[in-house]
């Protein structure tokens, strides 16, 4: 089955030649490439002033921030046993509320680590509100 032909007037028939440098082709590139369009596409949307989403990643290898990691899976995991122990029928003990009161500050801690560690990230406050 053959393709269905556009309306005449949808037919992209001109060119357009656009000469730019190694660093303005470079940002071209990671921008198409972050819309996930092809270049053609992404300029057009420009040009006619539609929407272009862009995805950024940000990527922080840290070694404080492995570690504050690892610190919050152990404490994910002693939140799961005592979890599980009272799920399964245990009784609370002085111990038990002990232990749960000791992974909340660890929490409180590490949140306050995190916060400190990721104050250099933070992004502008509107983008973080519902519109």
């Amino acid at each position: 089955m053959a393709p269905k032909e556009k309306p005449q007037e949808m037919h992209r028939n001109h060119i357009i030649c656009l000469r730019l440098t190694d660093t303005e082709f470079a940002f071209l590139n990671e921008s198409v490439n972050r819309a996930n369009l092809s270049r053609s596409e992404f300029l057009r949307r420009l040009i006619l002033g539609k929407r272009v989403v862009t995805k950024y990643q940000v990527v922080a290898d840290s070694d404080e921030i492995k570690k504050l990691a690892g610190e919050f899976g152990k404490i994910g995991s002693n939140l799961n046993q005592i979890a599980k122990f009272f799920n399964s029928g245990g009784e609370r003990s002085m111990a038990m509320e002990d232990d749960i009161r000791q992974c909340i500050s660890e929490l409180q801690q590490l949140r306050k680590k995190v916060i400190r560690l990721a104050g250099d990230f933070d992004g502008h406050h509107q983008t973080y509100q519902k519109p």
